[in-house]
């Protein structure tokens, strides 16, 4: 079996091309810009080109064929389009990396299906997320345009621990103010719920939709079965740290209006997304790929992130900017506390 993956070396993909390649032995094609060699593992077939100049990733194909693309970097319907162009003839399957943010916040039931309506008025990632599923989903219904789309919530890896309020350089400074006992900013009163899938279960989910007939022409939400309230995911951060957790609680409205001067998108990110409560029902996922469970639970998953954080440099990525907002929004706060 052959696949060809647009990226390949991200969070998401890069767990998969490891399974592919280690577990179940598929030949594995990847087009990037080749920013991550250490992420693409032995045996590989990687095409160093740009995926928008399709005379010249259509000249380094040549004739190859694939049972399967995946596409991990296509943000808008232009992008989708190109991939149409390019690859209708070629595979099998095209199997696309939508979001669960794409989901209407907040939704009717908290519980979520891959029924449940998409809509986002407050993220543009996540409404051209849902303008790329539409394109797909049109080629496949009128010319029968072999299509999947999976929808990831909140996925991770080691290299990076996942948080709710974070700078621009991720989630490392979070972990300093954890370990210097500083207050940490949690989005409203943490009580929230949320789910946090690790990569390497995420590629199980993923792994078993490729090939898989009962795939084409569907959507399917891939994330584990393990919901927390975010109290319960920045306590475990801490005790994974051995320190003792201060949180300090702001609304995620006052968050997305005072993050937006500074270039936080917190009214994406929180109001279209983490600051609702969800709980994904993963039944149709686990109808068509039985293997699919939380196999990395979240204790498990923060310690591995934790260990190899500490353990290289390179994923130290100090936020001096993200750090001083930080002290401004608990300063204001504070301050019209006092001034009641």
């Amino acid at each position: 079996m052959r696949a060809l993956f647009i990226g390949g070396t991200g969070t998401i993909s890069a767990a998969i091309v490891r399974r592919l390649v280690n577990e179940l032995h598929w030949e594995v094609w990847l087009i990037n810009r080749g920013n991550r060699p250490e992420a693409v593992p032995a045996g590989v077939r990687q095409i160093t080109a740009d995926i928008n100049d399709e005379a010249a990733v259509l000249g380094r194909l040549g004739d190859a064929t694939f049972d399967v693309v995946g596409e991990f970097i296509g943000f808008t319907p232009d992008q989708v389009a190109r991939d149409y162009r390019l690859f209708r003839s070629r595979t099998r399957q095209y199997i696309y990396i939508s979001s669960a943010s794409a989901y209407h916040k907040p939704a009717a039931s908290y519980i979520v299906t891959e029924g449940t309506t998409l809509a986002n008025p407050h993220w543009q990632y996540s409404r051209n997320k849902i303008a790329c599923e539409d394109f797909l989903m049109q080629k496949y219904r009128e010319e029968g345009f072999p299509v999947t789309i999976v929808r990831p919530s909140h996925t991770y890896d080691e290299r990076s621990v996942p948080l709710g309020v974070h700078g621009k350089n991720g989630s490392w400074q979070v972990i300093e103010r954890m370990r210097q006992g500083r207050p940490v900013i949690i989005q409203g009163d943490g009580s929230s719920l949320w789910t946090l899938t690790f990569n390497a279960d995420f590629a199980v989910g993923y792994t078993g939709l490729m090939g898989n007939r009962h795939a084409i022409g569907e959507a399917f939400q891939i994330t584990g079965d393990e919901t927390l309230t975010w109290n319960q995911i920045y306590q475990t951060i801490a005790d994974a740290l051995g320190v003792e957790l201060n949180p300090y609680y702001v609304s995620s409205a006052f968050l997305a209006a005072a993050g937006a001067k500074y270039g936080y998108d917190f009214e994406g990110g929180l109001l279209g997304d983490k600051a609702v409560s969800v709980v994904f029902d993963n039944a149709k996922l686990k109808r068509a790929v039985p293997d699919m469970r939380t196999n990395v639970r979240f204790d498990q998953g923060v310690r591995i992130a934790l260990d190899h954080m500490l353990s290289h440099p390179e994923c130290q990525r100090p936020d001096p900017e993200f750090d001083a907002w930080c002290d401004r929004v608990i300063a204001a706060q504070e301050a019209a506390k006092a001034s009641v």
